[in-house]
């Protein structure tokens, strides 16, 4: 799919607070033909199939990665062992090209894209999405604690945290794995849902556990 100007502006706004550095089920068989009511079909200009699951998924996956990014961005400059700051680098490095690919998607569909607290505009600001009901989000509270926590706390209360993040996009791939319509959006929930089990697995060693 091809990157229109609008969307890769709408990822940059997205992302962009994270490099200035802001403190701030089952997924069973492929989907198919039959997947979705013929209502919760929709068809995008350049004729790709999705439903109603697919645009759930990419709306609040979208503000549960950045999260996570800002989450990573507090890590920056903490005393943290080799192995967490090896961590944080590879749930940047992945979540970031996944969201600007979700923006596309919504840019495409015609639907709107959210925003989340790491836009310019809300930057340092609370936002109530951020601490709605999508699993795994933490609250406004819950990141200032983190943010203010000292060198000693940081580490494991990070992980601890990052265990629930990953626990909460984990049931959302799955909602996504089971029930959506547009083949890159399945795919992209599974490959979360591989890669954050692999990465609590990590934690969890991490831990001591």
């Amino acid at each position: 799919m091809l990157r229109t100007p609008r969307a890769r502006q709408r990822a940059i706004a997205i992302l962009t607070a994270v490099a200035l550095g802001f403190g701030l089920a089952a997924c069973g068989e492929d989907s198919d033909d039959s997947t979705g009511s013929p209502s919760d079909l929709h068809t995008a200009a350049d004729g790709i199939v999705y439903n109603d699951a697919d645009i759930e998924f990419a709306t609040d996956m979208i503000p549960h990665h950045a999260q996570a990014v800002a989450m990573v961005t507090l890590s920056d400059g903490r005393q943290l062992d080799p192995a967490v700051q090896q961590l944080a680098g590879q749930i940047r490095d992945a979540q970031v090209p996944e969201v600007e690919t979700m923006v596309d998607w919504l840019t495409s569909w015609g639907e709107e894209v959210p925003e989340t607290s790491l836009d310019h505009s809300n930057a340092g600001h609370d936002m109530d999405m951020e601490s709605n009901d999508m699993p795994g989000m933490m609250s406004d509270e819950d990141m200032n604690a983190l943010e203010n926590a000292s060198d000693e706390e940081f580490q494991a209360m990070w992980l601890e945290m990052m265990i629930e993040h990953h626990r909460g996009a984990i049931e959302m791939a799955e909602t996504e794995a089971a029930e959506g319509r547009y083949p890159d959006a399945v795919s992209m929930a599974r490959s979360i849902k591989s890669s954050q089990e692999a990465e609590i697995g990590r934690i969890e060693q991490l831990l001591g556990r």
